[in-house]
């Protein structure tokens, strides 16, 4: 009996929500030897990238860089503001609220935890009463994610913000935009946001090890006021360095740089709109193709809004085992990698495999959803799970302008 070809074999597809796929560009950047790290031209190429991050973030005020993840940046951003026993309230759409909030209560910091569940947004009036409520200001800081990379869930920080200044509430806006920066609509100095953090591997299309603080001089006037920060942590250096190792507390992360630049003249090139504009796109092409699905069968988007969905990462819900035998199918079978459900239920728990995510970030075109929805269609189908007709019609539509987004 002839035995069934693998279909794998070719370019792998990591469809899952950051690390994102790395463009050519970036990687060709990358390949070369190590340079002068004290002169020349390195020194010259950092300059350049402060604007363009700048630019991405749509701010006027100060970055600092660290070699380091998303994690570096939340704790980045809380050593340079807060001290112990201050207090934080961290709305929560998801497991990243709760990371960072973990993060910020091993500091010492008496962290107020809201919880909307894993399928809602931020409520804004609940926010608003329990600012309201606090009329010593012993709230220091909101801690808020934009966009919940385990739940796709997208929040509003702007309306914090308003909810913040009709209160005349003093507290430190923070925003969390590791998987929502570049992808995603976001506007800092517009939105009120104090302080914002990210990370290279999204939407910024890098290998992994770049965290950025992004903060203004509200920010600033909180860093001033604490008796230390250490010095490798402080921002201050970082973002206005006499000599050029302190953007980096040492030696530069040389290939990262310059795989950066590439990525930023990449999204320069397209313009930030235009980026913003083809995300959403490729997600309503998403969209469309999982709700035909979800017509028949269990498969469900996790956000049954669409206004709360992110353009960067959807996080999909079916009956268990299917989340976990698709995935494993995917990958070994056509080489496509879909993300695990995180956070959405317990490792050892049978619901646990009832999860699934697909990323649609950073260095993500027409084909390559389609490609990615033709492979999870074939998945459904091998492995007979009910689902319902025309999801690459519906997505073929979206993105040949007949229908939304």
């Amino acid at each position: 009996m002839a035995k069934t070809p693998n279909l794998s074999h070719g370019r792998d597809y990591l469809a899952i929500p950051g690390p994102s796929v790395i463009p050519d560009a970036v990687l060709r950047a990358m390949h070369r030897s190590s340079p002068n790290i004290y002169e020349g031209e390195l020194i010259d190429l950092t300059a350049t990238l402060i604007p363009d991050l700048k630019a991405v973030a749509r701010t006027d005020h100060s970055v600092a860089i660290y070699i380091g993840n998303g994690h570096a940046a939340w704790e980045a951003a809380l050593v340079n503001t807060l001290q112990e026993g201050d207090k934080v309230l961290v709305p929560s759409s998801g497991q990243f609220a709760h990371s960072w909030a973990n993060m910020a209560a091993a500091l010492g910091i008496d962290c107020e935890i809201l919880e909307f569940g894993k399928q809602s947004p931020f409520d804004i009036d609940r926010i608003s009463e329990v600012l309201a409520q606090d009329t010593a200001h012993k709230i220091k800081a909101v801690l808020a994610v934009h966009v919940d990379t385990s739940t796709g869930i997208r929040n509003d920080p702007a309306a914090i913000r308003a909810a913040l200044d009709a209160l005349d509430h003093p507290a430190l806006l923070m925003a969390d935009c590791i998987a929502s920066l570049g992808c995603d609509l976001f506007e800092m100095d517009d939105w009120g946001v104090d302080i914002m953090v990210a990370a290279c591997q999204k939407g910024l299309m890098t290998p992994a090890g770049l965290g950025f603080v992004f903060f203004n001089d509200r920010a600033k006037r909180a860093r001033a006021s604490l008796k230390r920060v250490s010095n490798y942590w402080d921002w201050t250096p970082r973002a206005d360095p006499e000599f050029y190792y302190q953007y980096f507390g040492g030696t530069a992360p040389t290939h990262h740089l310059y795989g950066l630049r590439a990525a930023l003249d990449m999204i320069g090139n397209e313009g930030l709109e235009n980026v913003w504009d083809r995300h959403a796109i490729l997600a309503h092409a998403v969209w469309a193709a999982f709700d035909a699905w979800g017509r028949e069968g269990s498969l469900r988007m996790n956000a049954a809004d669409p206004a709360y969905r992110s353009h960067a990462v959807t996080a999909l819900r079916i009956d268990p085992p299917y989340g976990t035998k698709l995935r494993a199918w995917a990958q070994k079978e056509i080489g496509l990698t879909l993300g695990m459900g995180l956070g959405m239920a317990p490792s050892g728990d049978r619901a646990w495999h009832g999860f699934f995510r697909l990323g649609h970030m950073g260095h993500v075109n027409g084909h390559m959803i389609l490609g990615a929805l033709g492979g999870i269609q074939a998945g459904l189908r091998a492995l007979k799970i009910p689902h319902g007709s025309g999801a690459l019609d519906a997505a073929a539509d979206v993105i040949a302008g007949q229908r939304g987004p």
